[in-house]
């Protein structure tokens, strides 16, 4: 087990190193160019899709629950305590990059949906199924079906790590500590409310993720804002530290143990990427069930969830970090969060600890949609049923027990689906382009 604990950690230091991020910065970058800022410059225009009539079209939920599962997926510990880790190691300037993650992001993930709804397929129980696998085999042909099959097998090997112990357990060890709630407990309490959501499939996926994640992403960002606004004198400079920590060094103060701008860009880029998940291929497997006729209003919709994960409920947590003075705490983590809302909100560490056990119930439903069609794409539609059974079976493991190879391997299998995923988006760039333009000629 040492030796295999070993390599992975080797594995997981290459496919999350420097190539990667420059990876999927890059993409991103070529993206937003290549549609001419149109991600950046249309963001009302996404707004104005998301909340009108649902258009005719194909498809199983609205593109709001559609949206709203995929950010199910993506709202969870990387909001709370992910900012909180890039922080701890990158000092304030590491939110800086986090939002220039988003920004080039918001253009990736807008192409994983446009091709995830122009490539999608129609399974055998007539729900319309697709994500990178399905635009990599219908859209690159033959002699790329093997770089589908790779995804296919990340994902869903991956989603029993990320998606399911990992958020279990994190929700375990919140209720634990804030409640008294014993980890067994809430391990047999998930595996049920899990389980009962699992039976209607995306379809109740979809409902319960259409009503809690707006629903804890609005209360979130009101307790945040709270914060600042108790914080006010403080919102300026803190916004001063931010950027120029972004472009120079900062020194060891209090409990923080200082940064390099290297640490800023690494830590404040690799956690935005594990935040909103642009260019790993999850969120395209969501979009396209959306119904719809038209993969660019998906497209536009679907683009929304980086600029909400990130550039919103990212930034809430490290502004309320930075502006309370608790990032130079020593505290790291979601500790570091929680410090940061219970010093300025009486009963604040009651807050996150709510908030952490939802947004990782409602990453534990989203993820299990995502893994479902990984396997679905492997083994036909009879492995749904088995692998159900398997996700809800897991949770009450992942509450209880030590995770840190079985983090360590997802992480790794996280970083994995991205490689595929990147490649057929690079590949399948001027299609997005051409329907982009052409959406837009008719407008």
């Amino acid at each position: 087990m040492e030796l295999l604990t070993e390599l992975l950690t080797k594995i997981n230091g290459v496919v999350w190193g420097v190539p990667m991020l420059v990876g999927i910065l890059g993409l991103g970058l070529y993206l937003q160019l290549g549609l001419g800022l149109m991600p950046i410059r249309k963001l009302g225009t996404g707004f104005r899709l998301l909340f009108s009539k649902v258009e005719a079209g194909s498809g199983e939920i609205s593109p709001f629950n559609a949206l709203m599962t995929a950010l199910s997926a993506t709202i969870g510990t990387g909001n709370i305590a992910g900012v909180a880790t890039a922080i701890f190691f990158g000092g304030p300037g590491a939110l800086f990059w986090m939002w220039m993650t988003a920004l080039v992001g918001m253009a990736t993930k807008y192409a994983e949906a446009v091709c995830a709804v122009k490539y999608r397929e129609t399974d055998k129980l007539g729900n319309h199924v697709g994500g990178p696998m399905y635009y990599i085999k219908n859209g690159l042909g033959a002699k790329w079906a093997w770089l589908g099959v790779a995804f296919a097998i990340f994902g869903g090997i991956a989603g029993f790590g990320i998606g399911n112990t990992v958020q279990a357990n994190s929700v375990a060890d919140a209720l634990d500590s804030s409640f008294g709630i014993s980890h067994v407990t809430t391990g047999i309490v998930l595996m049920v409310l899990v389980g009962a959501v699992l039976i209607g499939g995306i379809r109740w996926i979809s409902e319960v993720a259409g009503k809690l994640v707006p629903l804890m992403t609005v209360s979130y960002f009101a307790a945040g804002l709270v914060v600042l606004a108790l914080n006010l004198s403080a919102i300026p400079a803190a916004f001063g530290l931010i950027i120029e920590h972004a472009f120079s060094p900062i020194a060891a103060q209090g409990g923080f143990a200082g940064a390099a701008v290297w640490m800023a860009i690494r830590f404040g880029v690799a956690r935005g990427v594990f935040s909103n998940e642009a260019g790993l291929g999850s969120a395209p497997i969501a979009h396209a069930a959306a119904k719809t006729d038209n993969p660019v209003r998906q497209g536009l919709i679907a683009m929304l969830g980086t600029f909400i994960d990130t550039i919103v409920v990212c930034s809430i947590t490290g502004l309320a970090i930075i502006v309370t003075g608790s990032w130079t705490s020593g505290e790291a983590g979601a500790s570091l969060t929680t410090l940061a809302f219970s010093t300025a909100i009486p009963g604040g560490e009651y807050i996150v600890a709510i908030a952490l056990a939802i947004f990782a119930f409602t990453t534990i439903l989203g993820w299990s949609f995502y893994g479902e069609k990984c396997v679905q794409f492997l083994f036909g539609v009879k492995a749904i049923v088995p692998f159900r059974i398997a996700w809800v079976l897991a949770l009450p493991v992942g509450a209880t027990q030590s995770l840190e190879f079985i983090w360590l391997m997802a992480d790794t299998l996280n970083a994995m689906m991205a490689i595929p995923n990147l490649i057929a988006l690079a590949l399948l760039s001027p299609v997005v382009f051409r329907l982009t333009r052409e959406y837009f000629a008719k407008q």
